[in-house]
This record gives structure tokens, C-alpha cells and sequence, in this order.
């Protein structure tokens, strides 16, 4: 903390690093020394900053210092000026690194909230883009702001979300991933009910479409609430795209996320129970491919999961060149030796890296960890009671997707409670004069996006 005399009656008080130098030595010492001032209204109205205030508070003036503000305090005043010229420190914008796109914008949101607040707001230039901030983290002092559009989006979701927000007691909060696991309605739930992304597009649609978003300072990666389980395989690029192909990419993704979950646990159920369901051509092959391993099905399948995933982890943690190496590298060794050992079948292993390639399909990497967790215990009741276990689980998903909810709408919607009309916009993609109509589920004010007839050129 700095203290420095200016006049004999003038002293600023700031902590170093936290203020911006360049503004601090121009715009405050500079004019300070140059004329006398006897009260701080006198220097809130000849200094030029933008934000200044007066203050007689003791706490208020340490939590102003500690945000990058700079204490002017007049000898035989009660009151302080607090002028604020903090430094944030961040990096430039880039392209976003996990939800990639060919067709749309190429910028993604950072780690300051200010820069991603005018990123929102020079999508969306409308008075009625409304900004709520609050604090959270007696400790932090996490800036968190809540984002909707006024008019549009349900008062009942803003209030439930903005009363979570003000009831949360924390000593720190340092990204937005942990406050969605505090503030959403079944923190027990492996399925994540709120949507982390870090387009700035994805957002203000969503904004648009009368949800809710909340930006956290230091977090690159916003909340949008609430979130069906079918907008998870949906991309921001499939509203670029021409109806044909954006539906036919959401039927590839909901298919290779069905794949990626019962393809081994079928392969384990097959081979341990039920052997009269493979192909006749098939049981040659198979019976050779495994005629030298000496571990049953299901025990097969787990050892080679957790190397896929062995693989995947580290991958991910290694620097990007290395880690891209050792992923194909360790693949194709790991995979060939285990062949070759007769630890493992090679069907299998094609089945495996199906599965986990069809994982990577997913656009929300939330909801890819989720797939890639389900595997483990289908396998393992496939392995135990085959076919029967297999639906045993799919039942067990299928009711507890059943019983979510995200702030209060359905989980499962627009399918349960059928809602036919949501149906344009959700694992199919009509024509978009066909969606003019917001989701039923964000309770919107206003249901209509846009006019639905078409725009016809004069004959001549």
C-alpha cells in the first residue's frame, strides 16, 4: 500500500499494481499538484476520471482500494474521494478453443467480464439487454453479473436465479463451473442443468430466445439457464446451416451419443449371455479374435476403457503438440501390443475406439464427460446380467432424466411434456420460417422471434 503526501494537505493512498500508473501520474498527481483544493467536492469536479465517487465509509473505502481505486482523503474531512482506475490484466481475444466452428464467428469470450459484457453487447444493441451485478465470496468479492432481456425473458426465472445468487455464503468463488454446481436444482445429478460456453454468439441467442446468462470476472466460460437435454448436442453452427444438413449433423450426434454408451455394453451382454443374437457369419471371426484372450468379456472391455481413458486424460494434460503425439502414438502401440499379447480382441478394440470417438461428438464437453462416465457401470451390469442389465440401466437413465429439471422447466423437454410445437427446433431442424416461436420452455413473454412470411421480390 502506497502513501504518498501531495500537499500539506493532500495525501492518496493506493495499492501498487492494482492501479493503472499512466492514468494515476496524468490525470491525478498532475492536476493535484498544479492547484489547491480544500474538500473533496472540489477535486471530484476538476479531476478528470470517469468514475469518482465521495465517501465517508471506512469499509467501503478499503473494499474500493482493494478493486484498484485511489484514495484522495483532505485534511479535517470526513469524507474521502475515491477515484477508480484499476488495471485489469487480460488477454486479447482469440478463437474459441472447445466449441470450434467453420461458419460463424471466431471470438470467443476471456477472463474479464468487463470485455465480455461489451462482446454481448455489441451483438445484442438494445436498451433492453438488462445488467444486475452482484458480489459473491467474502473473500474474492467475485463479480458476477446476470444477464436477460427484458421484456422477453420469464420474471420467475430471473427472480429464482437472482435470489440463488444473493443467498450463496462463500468465502471464494473462483469460476463460473463451480457456481453452476451450487446454484442448480440437483446438485447430485451426474447431468449438468445449466450450459457453459464460451461463444459470445451462442449466448446472446440463447439471450434472445428468452434464457437467462450469467458472466463470473475470471472465468472464461458463461452460464446460460435454463437447458433442455437435447440443446446439448445442439451447435450454434446448425443455425448457419441449411435445414437439410444442420438436421442431418443433430441425428448424427443424438445417434453416435447412443452408440458411444450401449455399443460395448451390447458386445459384453452378446458374448457372456447371449450368443444366439450374433450373426451366424460372425461367430468364425469372433471366436478366432478371442480364442487367445484369457479374460471373460466384461472384464476385457473395462481394462481397455480405462486405457482409452488413460490416454485421453493425458492427452489432455500434456502441452498441445505433445499430447496430440502421445493420444495416436499410445493408441496404435498400446492397441497393436495388446492384440498381439492376447490380452484383447481386435473387435473390440474397433468397438472401443468407435465408442470413444463417438463421444467426442458431443458440442458441450459437460455433457462428453457424462458419456464417458455412463459407459463404466452399463458395461459392468452388462457383464452381470446381460441384456436385462443393459435395460436396467437405460431405465434407470431414462427416469432420472424423467425427474430433472433446470430452474424450475422440464429437463426432458420439448418430448415430456410433449410439446409438438418446440419439436421444429430440437433433435430435427425445420426450415427457419418454421421457428419464429421462442422454446416453450423459457417461459418467455413475447413467444415470437420474428415474422414468419416471407419476403417476395416484385414481378416485372
Amino acid at each position: 500500500m502506497i502513501v504518498r503526501d501531495i500537499t500539506p494537505n493532500l495525501v492518496i493512498i493506493y495499492i501498487d499494481n492494482l492501479v493503472d500508473g499512466q492514468t494515476l501520474n496524468e490525470h491525478i498527481l498532475r492536476e493535484l499538484q498544479q492547484k489547491s483544493y480544500d474538500s473533496p467536492e472540489c477535486i471530484k469536479a476538476n479531476l478528470s476520471i470517469p468514475e469518482i465517487d465521495l465517501s465517508d465509509l471506512l469499509d467501503e473505502a478499503i473494499q474500493s482500494m482493494v478493486n484498484g481505486t485511489v484514495l484522495i482523503h483532505v485534511e479535517g474531512n470526513s469524507q474521502v474521494v475515491l477515484a477508480s482506475i484499476s488495471k485489469n490484466e487480460s488477454r486479447s481475444l482469440s478463437a474459441p478453443e472447445n466449441e470450434s466452428q467453420v461458419i460463424g464467428s471466431q471470438v470467443g469470450f476471456n477472463e474479464s467480464i468487463s470485455t465480455n459484457i461489451s462482446l454481448v453487447r455489441r451483438y445484442i444493441i438494445s436498451p433492453d439487454l438488462s445488467l444486475e451485478k452482484f458480489k459473491v465470496g467474502k473473500l474474492t468479492n467475485t463479480s458476477v453479473t446476470l444477464l436477460y432481456m427484458n421484456g422477453i425473458a420469464s420474471e420467475e426465472i430471473v427472480n429464482s436465479l437472482r435470489q440463488r445468487i444473493t443467498s450463496l455464503k462463500l468465502d471464494a468463488l473462483i469460476d463460473s463451473a463451480a457456481l453452476t454446481q451450487m446454484i442448480d436444482d440437483n446438485s447430485m445429478s451426474i447431468f449438468p442443468q445449466f450450459l457453459l460456453t464460451e461463444r459470445p454468439d451462442r449466448f446472446c441467442d440463447s439471450l434472445l430466445n428468452g434464457k437467462v446468462g450469467v458472466i463470473v470476472d475470471g472465468s472464461s466460460m458463461a452460464i446460460i439457464c435454463p437447458q433442455s437435454f437435447i440443446e446439448f448436442f445442439q451447435s450454434r453452427e446448425d443455425q448457419n446451416l441449411r435445414w437439410q444438413i444442420a438436421t442431418f449433423l443433430r441425428l448424427l450426434r443424438f445417434s453416435a451419443v447412443v452408440l458411444s454408451i450401449f455399443l460395448t455394453p451390447i458386445y459384453v451382454a452378446a458374448l457372456t449371455f447371449h450368443y444366439e443374437v450374433i450373426p451366424q457369419a460372425f461367430l468364425v471371426p469372433l471366436s478366432e479374435s478371442r480364442a487367445l484372450v484369457p479374460f471373460p468379456p466384461v472384464f476385457e472391455a473395462l481394462l481397455l476403457e480405462i486405457i482409452i481413458e488413460l490416454l485421453r486424460e493425458a492427452g489432455g494434460r500434456l502441452p498441445t503438440k505433445i499430447g496430440q503425439t502421445i493420444g495416436i502414438v499410445g493408441g496404435i502401440v498400446i492397441g497393436t501390443a495388446a492384440v498381439q499379447a492376447g490380452i484383447t480382441s481386435n473387435i473390440l478394440i474397433i468397438i472401443i475406439a468407435l465408442s470413444a470417438l463417438a463421444s467426442f461428438t458431443t458440442p458441450s464437453y459437460m455433457m462428453g464427460n457424462v458419456i464417458r462416465v455412463l459407459r463404466f457401470p452399463i458395461i459392468i451390469l452388462a457383464g452381470f446380467w446381460g441384456f436385462f442389465g443393459v435395460m436396467l440401466a437405460f431405465c434407470f437413465i431414462l427416469i432420472h432424466l424423467l425427474r430433472q429439471s433446470s430452474m424450475g422447466t422440464p429437463y426432458t423437454a420439448p418430448f415430456y411434456p410433449p410439446r409438438l410445437k418446440d419439436w421444429s427446433n430440437s433433435i430435427i431442424r425445420m426450415p427457419l420460417p418454421l421457428t419464429s416461436k421462442r422454446p416453450t420452455s423459457t417461459k418467455a413473454k413475447n413467444k415470437k422471434k420474428y415474422d414468419t412470411e416471407p419476403i417476395k421480390p416484385e414481378k416485372r
